[in-house]
């Protein structure tokens, strides 16, 4: 079935090229991005860093179409979005940097020892991706809350992979920031 949007400033609807994703596309999906979740972890935490930066800057490198494609689909106005881009783009950025610093892994290292107890083993924890994320985007908020936006880059930040619900009041917007990551 071919997705359509409605222009909410004139009421015309807005004709795509774009389809619904079938049940078993979205078994394929899901099962895809179960798979990356291992990739990611195999990566170093400098390379996620650079993934999220360089999403911010294809999203900044795009803006002028995204913040178009957006307004007719949501009808918010250029200032706000482009607000709501700066945003997103800084949430990338600001990811990269938690993820550079390494703190949000929550390391420790108990070496072993005799203890009155007798001897104590070495420990080792951090903390590691849960798996694949569900990201369902919000119809007013098309940048902040959706395809890009907090929830995919603290996910991404954290080593999980990602799918995304986008929603139906901005498909070419959702399509549009997708190319960007």
């Amino acid at each position: 079935m071919t997705i359509q949007s409605d222009n909410p400033t004139t009421g015309v609807p807005v004709s795509t090229e774009l389809v619904e994703t079938s049940d078993a596309e979205v078994r394929e999906i899901c099962a895809t991005a179960a798979r990356a979740v291992a990739e990611l972890a195999r990566r170093p935490l400098s390379w996620r860093a650079e993934l999220l930066e360089a999403m911010a800057r294809h999203l900044d490198a795009d803006a002028e179409e995204i913040i178009d494609l957006a307004d007719a689909e949501t009808g918010l106005g250029p200032t706000r979005l482009r607000g709501e881009l700066t945003r997103t783009c800084f949430q990338f950025r600001f990811f990269a940097d938690v993820v550079r610093d390494g703190g949000f892994l929550e390391a420790s290292i108990d070496h072993p020892y005799d203890s009155p107890m007798g001897p104590l083993p070495d420990l080792r924890r951090q903390l590691e991706p849960l798996g694949a994320i569900g990201v369902f985007g919000a119809s007013n908020f098309p940048l902040a809350f959706s395809v890009p936006g907090g929830d995919t880059a603290s996910a991404l930040a954290a080593g999980c992979s990602v799918i995304v619900k986008a929603h139906p009041a901005h498909p070419r917007t959702s399509v549009a920031t997708f190319s960007c990551l």
